[in-house]
This record gives structure tokens, sequence and C-alpha cells, in this order.
């Protein structure tokens, strides 16, 4: 499967840095993965994100978005494989301080909240990555996730 995670910025502190790095190299066993770190200027611009995206199947990270226990986003996951096959993407977006733009969460296919929990930019690209590999552990049948 292909995954594209889109963000505004990329991890600044060095706990978020070190997590980011360690799970996306993890995640890369599973899939191909690529990112796309849109500068901050462009945080606000539904246009800038829609481009990165391209015609990949779109999940925008919001606050009171569905949320998923690990089982089900493995679940997700593999119904996303199974409807695109290897061809098409999913694309992750992570906005900015203020969150994504209103354009670019309505033409999302999917909305995915974490929690109803605010957390630091920093911390939710580390989520994603880390929700993204246990997901990826369950469907392999890696003893990774316990449950």
């Amino acid at each position: 499967m292909k995954l594209h995670i889109v963000t505004v910025g990329s991890p600044k502190l060095a706990y978020a840095q070190s997590g980011w790095h360690e799970y996306l190299k993890r995640l890369q066993r599973f899939h191909q993965v690529r990112t796309t770190h849109l500068a901050d200027k462009w945080a606000g611009d539904s246009s800038k994100f829609a481009e990165a995206a391209g015609k990949a199947y779109t999940v925008a990270l919001v606050i009171g978005g569905k949320q998923y226990t690990s089982e089900s986003l493995a679940a997700f996951l593999n119904q996303r494989t199974q409807n695109d096959g290897n061809g098409r993407e999913v694309c992750f977006l992570i906005g900015g301080p203020e969150g994504l733009p209103a354009e670019t969460v309505a033409q999302a296919d999917l909305q995915w909240g974490f929690s109803n929990l605010t957390f630091p930019h920093d911390l939710a690209m580390l989520i994603l990555a880390e929700a993204l590999y246990r997901a990826s552990t369950i469907n392999a049948g890696h003893p990774y996730h316990r449950g």
C-alpha cells in the first residue's frame, strides 16, 4: 500500500524528530511511504494541500473526526488495500497550529480524530506515524501490538 503523509512543517522538538524518523522507518517495512512537509506560510491554503494529495484517498486529521481503535484502523487499511489495490495512495493530512483549512476538511474522503483532546503539532505527527505502524503490525500478525 502507498501512504503519503502531508504536514505543515516537520517535527521540531527532539523527541518528536526521533520518534517520527523511527516510526517512519518501521512503517516502510510494510508500505511505500512518502512525506511532504508544506511550509508554514501555506498552512491556510487549501490548494496546496490538494496539490500535495493529488488523486489520493484523503484522510484529514481533525478534532471530532471518526475515532478508531488500533484494530479498526488496521481494518481500514485493509479495506483501502482491497478497494484500491496497490495503486491509489492514502494521504493523511495534518494542518498547522490552526488546523486544516475548512475547504480541505470538507473535500477529504474521511475525517479522522485521534481524540477530542488537542495535541501539539509535533505530537500529532508522532501519534500518526505510530498508529499507522501499529495497525500495519496487526495486519501482518507481528507481535508489536498487544491488546
